[in-house]
């Protein structure tokens, strides 16, 4: 449990850079093969390496209508631009309506934090994204059972956790990593 809280940023940034809404999820870059995974949702294929340029009248309708700020220079984006907006707003015309304004609340709550914590929580999704499957799926978990945890208890814990000095947050993540180590069955 310990583990998750310190993730949850980690977490919610690759949240929010999953779903953000369309005009600016599309400036992004594709997202990895593994970012939505970390979300819950199914592995996206990762972008190819040099991505072929996109023809305007090669998207949708509904793309070209979601992306018509882009119309007037979309020749003069590159070939990753075109193809993360391309992307993008597919995933975002698969999105359910629900979907949709999560995404938007997650963006905004993005673009409200100072720019110090959206580097901070940049800097942990980077971390999250070098560990190793297994420990990426471990903190997934123990991010899902943090979230069932009622509401108040989840409010204690952080402020708890805010509490501590650094010296007692590693000795409570060492101890909790000893309980864990003991209850797997070898």
């Amino acid at each position: 449990m310990i583990k998750a809280r310190l993730i949850v940023g980690m977490l919610a940034v690759g949240a929010m850079l999953a779903l953000p809404p369309a005009t600016v999820c599309f400036a992004q870059s594709a997202p990895d093969a593994g970012s939505a995974a970390a979300t819950g949702g199914p592995p996206t294929p990762a972008a190819p390496a040099a991505a072929a340029p996109h023809d305007w009248q090669s998207l949708s309708p509904q793309q070209q209508q979601l992306l018509q700020n882009y119309h007037g220079n979309w020749n003069s984006l590159t070939p990753e631009r075109q193809q993360a907006l391309a992307t993008g707003s597919n995933r975002w015309l698969g999105m359910s309506a629900e979907q949709r304004a999560g995404a938007q609340q997650r963006f905004n709550q993005w673009r409200a934090m100072p720019p110090a914590q959206r580097q901070e929580l940049r800097q942990r999704w980077q971390q999250f994204k070098a560990l190793p499957p297994e420990q990426q799926q471990h903190v997934r978990e123990s991010f899902q059972k943090f979230r069932q945890i009622p509401t108040e208890r989840r409010q204690e814990l952080r402020r708890q956790w805010r509490q501590m000095t650094p010296e007692q947050r590693y000795n409570t993540i060492e101890r909790r990593k000893a309980d864990h180590a003991t209850r797997l069955p070898r």
